[in-house]
């Protein structure tokens, strides 16, 4: 329930803080003189938009703060506060902050918050019943809400909202998947040759630079042949060989180093030179002896050659390591390809199942459904007939949806019909009840509702619309029965309704230099008589509104 709500600088309150009741709360005052703002305000910590226009003095930041104390049989409140990670208290202080420049602040319990937290909080705090509420009387999803409070099948419910989505996403995740086989089919084949072409080239056995050196080998082993011919017929050929020559000159160096030992040293060069030149030539003997001119391997080198310039180029690389790399990567995606396949059976699997789930889900909740509308029927034409409308009837029908399809509250699709008088069809609401005949309506649906679920605190804002005399008086009897479990705030014209109030609170304008504050007073006995009379006979009350004013209070 709302205990305090304490408003500074908003809209044409400068600074007021009131102290609520559990019961029925009454707030009265002439057209006009600000009982809107206190709605305005409460909203604000409920989690509505702002903005620096409803400041009173611009150059002031506004605060509204609001207490709630939260009863002991609530348990979405604690939930709330759990899995927001904030400190949970019976008391809960919400606290909105709007400075001079239009910024707004939020805090639960003194910690900063969002303005969603706000709203999801404020939902559970306080259910606020507007003028133009009953707008929601024609709404299929209000009209669910209505059938499902009453059905008390709200774990199977919390089931069903999971299956469904859960059935929505394995939708959405087939759809894409599907898409993405058609896409992939179309590029299966291009992949698949790529694949083939890099796998045949067994780029793995390839060394590239022994290839194209083996290559030149085999393109110019005539002229090699030839050039080593001729170089080892320099080394070792003829009379004056380069090795018999350099032979000779080690023997003489040697034999003069007997007479000058720094010759010594040249000899042994020599030496080195004429080993060293041995050494070349059974090399050049044996190189010449290993190639040959063979143009059959010459063709298969050079169309191995080709086949990787090929397609090096056509891949835009420079390195086998770099085909190895596309290939692999082609053979991935070959292979995610093919798993999507599985992808697909395993998506329809689940879609199989979840289909199941929400067929038993959903024919749960619609047979709990069905047998709650005689239930909620009976109870509204008893409510509605405390409120002066004996002979009106709220009809429910209810269309099952066709097998194989659901929706997200279900497979039924609730309308609600009404018919105010005997002998009148029935029909939608909005084409058959007056205004007064609406707020009768939401009221009896609200206070039949009020007993079934964990609401705290219902402002009603003038509900008492087109409505007087005896018909007030029900109206504000069901309230007061709505009262003894549920606190309520009621906006009231009606003195009917008033004088039912287990406190009253009176909003006036008051001028203070050249600025009109808004006020609110809370009535003592005395003063409930006088405004009681007034609103019975206007602001200076006879002595029969006097007497009549205590005698509503009296009952």
């Amino acid at each position: 329930m709302l205990q305090r709500i304490l408003i500074q600088n908003y809209a044409l309150i400068d600074s007021l803080e009131l102290d609520l009741n559990k019961g029925l709360n009454i707030i009265t005052g002439e057209t006009g003189a600000g009982k809107s703002i206190l709605l305005g305000a409460l909203s604000l910590i409920l989690g509505q938009r702002s903005d620096s226009s409803s400041l009173l003095d611009k150059n002031r930041k506004c605060i509204i703060e609001g207490e709630f104390v939260v009863q002991k049989n609530n348990h979405s409140i604690p939930e709330f506060f759990k899995s927001n990670e904030l400190d949970f208290d019976k008391t809960i202080l919400v606290r909105r902050e709007i400075s001079p420049e239009g910024k707004s602040r939020a805090f639960i319990n003194d910690t900063p918050v969002n303005l969603q937290q706000l709203k999801e909080l404020g939902v559970l705090l306080v259910d606020i019943h507007s003028q133009h509420e009953t707008l929601l009387l024609n709404q299929s999803n209000f009209q669910l809400s209505i059938l499902d409070a009453f059905s008390d099948h709200k774990d199977i419910l919390q089931n069903y909202y999971f299956e469904y989505s859960q059935y929505r996403k394995l939708e959405r995740d087939l759809k894409l998947l599907k898409e993405e086989e058609t896409r992939s089919k179309a590029d299966q084949d291009y992949f698949e040759f790529q694949f083939r072409e890099l796998e045949d080239a067994q780029l793995k056995n390839f060394d590239i630079e022994k290839l194209e050196d083996e290559f030149k080998t085999l393109t110019h082993a005539g002229d090699i042949l030839v050039g080593l011919e001729q170089i080892l017929g320099s080394l070792n050929s003829g009379e004056q060989n380069v090795i018999t020559q350099i032979s000779n000159l080690y023997t003489q160096l040697l034999h003069l180093s007997k007479y000058n030992s720094g010759l010594a040293e040249s000899a042994n060069r020599m030496k080195s030179v004429l080993i060293e030149l041995k050494d070349i030539e059974k090399e050049l003997e044996n190189s010449g002896n290993e190639i040959q001119a063979d143009p059959g391997r010459l063709e298969i080198v050079n169309e191995q050659l080709n086949i990787v310039h090929k397609l090096q180029q056509k891949h835009r690389v420079n390195t086998i390591e770099d085909l190895i790399r596309i290939k692999v990567e082609l053979e991935g995606k070959l292979q995610g390809i093919q798993s999507l396949d599985d992808k697909i059976l395993q998506c329809e699997n689940s879609l199989t199942s979840s289909r199941q789930k929400l067929t038993k889900l959903s024919t749960a909740i619609s047979s709990k459904r069905s047998k709650s509308i005689p239930l909620i029927e009976n109870t509204i034409k008893k409510l509605l007939s405390e409120v002066a409308m004996p002979n009106a009837v709220l009809k429910i029908e209810n269309t099952i949806l066709p097998e194989g399809e659901w929706g997200p509250q279900g497979i039924d699709q609730i309308r609600f019909l009404f018919s105010a008088n005997k002998g009148i069809a029935y029909s939608e609401i909005s084409k058959v009840a007056s205004g007064g005949e609406l707020s009768r309506l939401m009221l009896c649906i609200k206070s039949a509702v009020a007993r079934l679920i964990e609401l705290p605190s219902i402002v009603f804002d003038e509900i008492d619309t087109g409505v007087s005399g005896e018909t007030a008086f029900k109206i504000g009897k069901v309230m007061q029965d709505m009262a003894s479990k549920h606190q309520l705030i009621a906006i009231t014209h009606l003195p009917q309704i008033a004088s039912r109030g287990e406190a009253h609170f009176f909003v006036y304008k008051d001028v203070t230099g050249k600025k009109t504050f808004t006020h609110v007073k809370r009535l003592n006995s005395d003063e409930r008589v006088v405004e009681i009379a007034r609103m019975l006979s206007g602001d200076k009350p006879t002595a029969v509104a006097m007497a009549n004013a205590k005698e509503l209070l009296k009952v």
